[in-house]
């Protein structure tokens, strides 16, 4: 398997995002060795984004969201839960890619569905702020071999309502009809189109979408 490079990350999120799917999200602990399938990612945009954490500056929980590409950004829900973000460009863009949901690959033994269960099935926590996804305890990877087919549906996130008119911009991504993806399940879209390699045909693409300058 291939770790992904910073370069990967080097895009704008919602560029990163859908690449990001059917990449495996490893993490090790000690001898022991967790892979699951991304099959689930949120695109937030930066500052002009009014569901983006950044949007709200710099701050001591964003900052790393105003570094380079290529690192994790994890914050704590409700006190009790994780999300972990891979930071996006293009440069210094503060926009970041949440990974939602795995379908386990090797040594998961609870469910990754939802970013809190992601991170508690992966033992993620506030500790790896800030990693190089590029190395190390947790790295994301491109499996060796041919990329398998699928399609992937777009849809508003999860759980954004405050975001006024961001929060039906359809930045949710998930491949069509895997069981592991969290819910509320995206409904199905018309014009579904096979994606093959680190980019191809996206499923319910949509016109003028928002991009922060």
């Amino acid at each position: 398997m291939d770790i992904l490079p910073h370069r990967f990350y080097d895009r704008l999120a919602d560029e990163v995002a859908p690449d990001l799917l059917g990449m495996h999200l490893v993490r090790t602990i000690g001898d022991e060795v967790r892979i699951g399938r991304i099959v689930e990612a949120e695109a937030y945009l930066g500052p002009p984004d009014l569901a983006a954490h950044s949007t709200k500056g710099n701050t001591k929980r964003t900052s790393v969201m105003y570094g380079p590409p290529g690192f994790a950004y994890v914050y704590l829900i409700y006190g009790m839960y994780h999300c972990l973000n891979a930071v996006t460009g293009p440069g210094l863009h503060a926009s970041a890619v949440l990974i939602r949901a795995l379908e386990p690959v090797a040594g998961l033994v609870e469910s990754a569905s939802g970013p809190g269960r992601l991170c508690r099935a992966m033992g993620i926590d506030l500790s790896l702020y800030g990693h190089d996804l590029s190395g190390g305890e947790l790295t994301v990877v491109k499996p060796r071999g041919r990329r398998e087919k699928f399609d992937i549906i777009r849809s508003p996130r999860v759980g954004v309502d405050y975001a006024k008119e961001w929060a039906a911009e359809p930045l949710r991504f998930s491949i069509a009809g895997n069981p592991y993806v969290s819910r509320p399940r995206p409904p199905a879209v018309e014009g579904a189109a096979p994606v093959e390699g680190a980019t191809g045909p996206r499923r319910g693409a949509s016109k003028g979408r928002r991009r922060s300058p």
